[in-house]
């Protein structure tokens, strides 16, 4: 008997997966019959703003990694 919580296992992590890409796609699509009014020519282009979020994302897990190494303590820190 597996002890594995629903979404550890393996079917349903393909599933979530498969649904995140659709999602994923249908936002793309939809970029191409969604009017917007932009303020800049950039962000008229075809994909711009899913570009810019994944962008942004890589962009604060990278000053995280950064940041951590600047405020991290030792692990005994408060017990001396």
């Amino acid at each position: 008997m597996s002890n594995k919580t629903w979404i550890e296992k393996r079917k349903n992590l393909v599933l979530m997966v498969r649904i995140f890409l659709a999602v994923c796609i249908l936002l793309l699509l939809l970029d191409l019959v969604i009017h917007r009014h932009e303020l800049f020519t950039w962000e008229g282009w075809f994909g711009f703003y899913g570009f810019y979020g994944f962008v942004a994302c890589v962009t604060l897990v990278l000053a995280a990694r950064l940041l951590r190494r600047l405020v991290m303590r030792r692990e005994d820190y408060y017990d001396r």
